[in-house]
């Protein structure tokens, strides 16, 4: 870290920022390395405390850093990714008895769990209508909504729409599905095997609610991610929205060239 330049024109807070941010970068202070308190960075720079918490904000607001009340501020760690990707409905994982989230956890050690948020029938919007080609003006599928976690960490917000004719009366109703193969066990019972899937992919900065509900720390992103299962006689019967975390989730695809 260098310290107070006579020509340096930018803000104070933005050049001690910009100083610790090279020093992450370098692996100076490596992931999980305190910073140094705002008294040594208000002595260091010849600023007041303030300009050093700012700076640990604008830090904090870029994803670098965690600041802990009452223990400083820590490089973050990079933590290992549950990647889910192209091939985690493959029946070749179906012996192992788990979910395609339950197997990715176990990949990496990890106990996978889910909390029901809600099941009921909806009115869907015009954008789910559409993707599962059923009607937009009643009440015509099934939402079931999810926070899964690894360990103790929540990962995904998960909605999931399923048109009422293929939902009634099955255990999708149910807060567990009772399917050794979870909700796409039910679905295939129900004449709906996994042909093909869609899948589009954006990142953005979470909502309040996600925030609340994933345990978000400032400046990290979400990616947004709307799976849409196509069956066997390319009927798409299932939808979902995966809202995860960044900082512990990840995507990996691997597919032919066609």
């Amino acid at each position: 870290m260098t310290e107070a330049s006579g020509d340096d024109r930018r803000p104070a807070s933005r050049r001690i920022a910009d100083d610790l941010r090279r020093s992450i970068e370098s692996s100076e202070l490596a992931p999980g390395a305190q910073l140094p308190s705002e008294r040594q960075l208000a002595a260091t720079y010849g600023t007041a405390r303030n300009t050093a918490r700012e700076a640990i904000r604008l830090l904090a607001d870029s994803g670098l850093v965690i600041a802990e009340q009452g223990r400083g501020a820590f490089v973050r760690r990079n933590a290992p990714l549950i990647r889910l990707g192209n091939d985690r409905y493959s029946p070749r994982y179906r012996d192992s008895g788990m979910s395609p989230f339950l197997l990715e956890c176990a990949k990496q050690g990890k106990t996978g769990r889910f909390e029901v948020l809600g099941i009921e029938r909806v009115q869907p919007s015009e954008d789910v209508a559409a993707r599962l080609d059923t009607p937009a003006d009643s009440e015509s599928v099934l939402r079931r909504e999810n926070i899964f976690y690894a360990d103790a960490d929540p990962v995904h917000r998960v909605t999931t729409y399923i048109p009422w004719p293929i939902a009634e009366g099955t255990g999708l109703l149910d807060p567990e599905v009772g399917h050794p193969y979870g909700i796409h066990g039910v679905l295939e019972e129900r004449g709906h095997t996994m042909a093909r899937l869609r899948e589009e992919v954006s990142a953005r900065m979470p909502t309040a609610d996600e925030v609340e509900l994933l345990h978000l720390s400032p400046g990290v992103p979400v990616l947004d991610v709307l799976h849409t299962s196509i069956d066997q006689d390319g009927q798409p019967y299932e939808l979902t929205r995966f809202v995860m975390r960044t900082d512990l989730t990840g995507l990996r695809y691997d597919a032919p060239i066609e």
